[in-house]
């Protein structure tokens, strides 16, 4: 096989799964507090031969192979069954050496070497090449597979295997974010792949801490260690048992007897309730719900119209008698507490007046909507405040509430003016090309759900997010903040809030967990306290 990639210089085109992924996007990282690999101070604390139990929100669908692997559970699972060059930590978002045994050798502006950890191997034994890196890369760079993250890795020129153990990156252009992006890929063996391409979504192969047993839809997904793991994030436990607990009452109920140690997406009501008997906390996510609009239908495509009903909207209400706080009002695309976050030059405050004025301005009057939206349990709390204001102002909403793949079946259709849905691309990265590229790329978002990719603004938009990605430094930033404050003056698809995660958590049994700002859980570097 050819060692050496040299990627078509095609757009940036995401080949999304509709509605799937936006409904259920999940952050990717490594867990709590780490344990120190050379003292091994948290593993003295737990006992190596216990089961984690956990309880996981969403259900169980897709496959588990890295290429394509987009929802919740599959995601999440990932972390600990594959690693890639380099990973994202969950909790301080930041990028560490993971199969790489350091961070990358920068060669010139546009070339970085990579050796990778020695005595790495996959689950099955073998061990871990520099042609399997190769071979992971070409798989998602080639168009041909409609992998998902191809528009993430698109800087990418060539990657060379320089010997068993090195590969050598070239990129288009010197890119100031590969080391957050090289996560993007996870390192799969080649030959098990080959072998067997589609057995491998459901019996994935990887070289992290804990490798796959069983997953059975709506019971459970078992893991146990790898003992042959040796890199920088050992299993602390003998296995996991991710009891699929979908139902939130029946979530709640097993972390308050105590059945599992942990569970994610805990529902805002019953978080005064839970933490009585369990560790709750609620972290600020990049997760939000967002209002996007068919730019083709009439009056939408009247910015003065799709600006009206953000400003319509009592936040304050929605966010305290919907969510019950747990979420900040959007002031920019990026929530306040991400270090590339700059206000947008247009805030959407409540102001109902002004919306009325607006849509005078705009000459409608009369209008009636069909506001889509997902049954997802947060939403629907929402869902009905957000046509109280709309309704307020003169605007007739019906509310058309669906589980989200049927929801999106209409908006690819067509066959829609107005929706509301959540979203959170904060799995795949954290910096502001990536997570706006999701939306505003040249993909399904802007070409057919909101029919904007033809708009002279868009081209402007563009224009940025190419620059500011051969860019770094305060002229990034300055590049960035100039797309912020477009995104939110045009209001095609713009978030609402950037909602707060609850996670539970039994501090008593658990040693070195932490939550992630993401719907998941990740138990790398915990363990289960000795008794």
């Amino acid at each position: 096989m050819n060692r050496h990639i040299t990627r078509r210089r095609a757009g940036r085109f995401a080949m999304v799964i509709a509605g799937t992924v936006a409904a259920s996007l999940v952050l990717a990282g490594c867990g709590g507090a780490s344990a120190d690999p050379d003292t091994g101070a948290a593993a003295a604390e737990v006992d190596p031969d216990a089961i984690i139990e956990a309880g996981i929100s969403y259900t169980l669908n897709g496959s588990f192979d890295p290429m394509v692997a987009s929802g919740a559970v599959t995601v999440s699972a990932n972390w600990h069954v594959f690693e890639g060059l380099v990973d994202l930590d969950p909790v301080t978002q930041k990028a560490a050496p993971a199969l790489a045994a350091e961070m990358p050798t920068k060669i010139d502006d546009t070339t970085y070497e990579i050796d990778l950890r020695e005595g790495a191997t996959f689950h099955n034994g073998d061990p871990v090449t520099a042609q399997d890196v190769v071979f992971s890369y070409e798989r998602v760079l080639n168009p041909d597979n409609n992998s998902l993250f191809r528009t993430f890795i698109d800087f990418v020129d060539t990657v060379t295997a320089v010997d068993e153990d090195t590969v050598r990156i070239t990129t288009d252009y010197p890119f100031s974010l590969i080391e957050s992006r090289l996560g993007v890929v996870k390192i799969v063996p080649q030959a098990v792949v080959e072998a067997d391409p589609e057995g491998f979504g459901t019996n994935p192969v990887g070289s992290g801490p804990y490798s796959l047993v069983s997953a059975v839809p709506e019971d459970k997904i078992v893991f146990e260690r790898y003992d042959d793991y040796n890199g920088p994030h050992p299993a602390l436990a003998a296995g996991m048992n991710w009891n699929l607990l979908s139902d939130a009452s029946a979530r709640v109920t097993a972390m308050s007897t105590g059945t599992v140690q942990a569970i994610e997406d805990v529902p805002y009501i019953d978080v005064d309730a839970l933490a009585a008997s369990a560790e709750v906390e609620s972290v600020q996510s990049f997760g939000l719900l967002f209002m996007m609009f068919n730019t083709k239908a009439a009056p939408f495509d009247d910015v003065r119209v799709r600006q009206a009903m953000h400003y319509a909207l009592d936040m304050d209400k929605i966010i305290e008698t919907g969510m019950l706080g747990n979420a900040t009002p959007a002031t920019s695309f990026l929530p306040e507490t991400y270090p590339n976050y700059n206000e947008a030059s247009t805030v959407y405050t409540y102001d109902p007046e002004k919306a009325k004025d607006l849509l005078a301005d705009a000459g409608v009057e009369n209008l009636s909507i069909t506001l889509l939206t997902t049954d997802t349990g947060w939403v629907k709390e929402v869902a009905p405040l957000i046509k109280e204001s709309l309704d307020a102002i003169g605007i007739d909403t019906t509310l058309d509430i669906g589980q989200s793949a049927s929801m999106y079946e209409k908006v690819d259709s067509g066959d829609y003016t107005v929706a509301v849905a959540p979203g959170d691309p904060s799995v795949f990265g954290v910096d502001p090309d990536l997570l706006m590229n999701w939306w505003y790329g040249e993909n399904v978002w802007t070409q057919t759900r909101t029919n904007w990719a033809d708009s002279p603004e868009y081209a402007e938009l563009r224009a940025l997010l190419d620059s500011a990605v051969e860019q770094d430094g305060d002229e990034q930033q300055a590049t960035w903040d100039k797309a912020y404050d477009l995104i939110s003056d045009e209001a095609v698809l713009y978030p609402l809030f950037h909602r707060k995660l609850p996670t539970a958590w039994s501090s008593q049994e658990l040693v070195g967990f932490a939550p992630v700002p993401t719907t998941g859980l990740s138990f790398l570097d915990v363990g289960v306290a000795a008794k």
